[in-house]
């Protein structure tokens, strides 16, 4: 039997200007991607301009974030608290009620299943941490190029939060681009999506009845269990096709104009 290192987690300290917000379980990786996309998925900043400085102690297991806007932890911490679903829960101050506010998705773009499951595949040989530990989460990108960006953490939410503090240091378009996770999708997992703009969501798992309500409401594609050759495709925002089986690949041909494609239906 092949042995796997550990996976490691940190308590690492958030401090925004000067107060300290909690003290968060990571993979010591990627810390400044992290905040971005904690203070971006909590509704702490805007964007990449709403940063001063990160100054992050290691050793001292300290990130120090200054914010060029007023802080206001009593105004923070006076909203409900979420705790989030599964291993390693966080706290989330988003309710279901305020993530329906937020701005649906409006996107063209359209893929096939045969696409999330290679990017699907060339996301898990890209993600080292879990063929070292066979323990960690990730997340990855699919840029409009075909690339991809993959981060992990020993939380699933924490591994999102990475990738999308990435794509808004780097001030991507979230339309235009794909989320897939090694994680359940859940409601909390969706409201981050949400956040952000993604407009297609996969996962190696599956995705819980709320967030896939959610999704259908706020206009997002969301799609589980991209294993192997098989897909589940919980929505019908109209920007995934199945082509993986043959009537459904020769449906796909039909609609796209393909005359050839009526001998598979036959």
């Amino acid at each position: 039997m092949t042995k796997k290192g550990l996976p490691e987690e940190y308590p690492i300290s958030l401090i925004l200007n000067g107060y300290e917000i909690a003290v968060f379980q990571l993979t010591n990786l990627d810390l400044e991607d992290w905040v971005y996309g904690y203070l971006f998925s909590e509704g702490l900043i805007d964007g990449p301009e709403d940063v001063v400085s990160v100054d992050i102690r290691e050793k001292a297991g300290i990130l120090n974030v200054t914010l060029c806007n007023s802080f206001d932890p009593e105004q923070m911490f006076s909203k409900k608290k979420h705790y989030t679903a599964g291993c390693g829960r966080g706290v989330t101050f988003f309710s279901m009620t305020d993530v329906k506010n937020f701005n649906k998705v409006n996107s063209n773009d359209t893929y096939s299943l045969t696409y999330l499951l290679k990017k699907r595949a060339e996301f898990a040989q890209n993600s080292p941490l879990y063929l070292e530990t066979g323990g960690m989460h990730g997340a990855c990108l699919i840029l409009e190029d075909g690339s991809i960006e993959v981060r992990e953490d020993i939380g699933r939410h924490n591994a999102v939060d990475k990738i999308i503090g990435h794509a808004i240091r780097k001030r991507l378009q979230p339309d235009r681009l794909i989320l897939l996770t090694t994680g359940r999708v859940s409601y909390e997992m969706l409201s981050k999506a949400a956040k952000f703009g993604f407009a297609v969501i996969g996962s190696r798992t599956a995705a819980t009845k709320q967030a896939v309500q959610l999704a259908r409401f706020l206009n997002i594609e969301v799609v589980g269990y991209l294993r192997g050759k098989m897909a589940t495709i919980y929505t019908s925002a109209g920007r995934i096709h199945d082509d993986l089986t043959p009537r459904a690949a020769a449906e796909d041909l039909l609609e796209r104009g393909e005359a050839q494609a009526q001998q598979l239906l036959n």
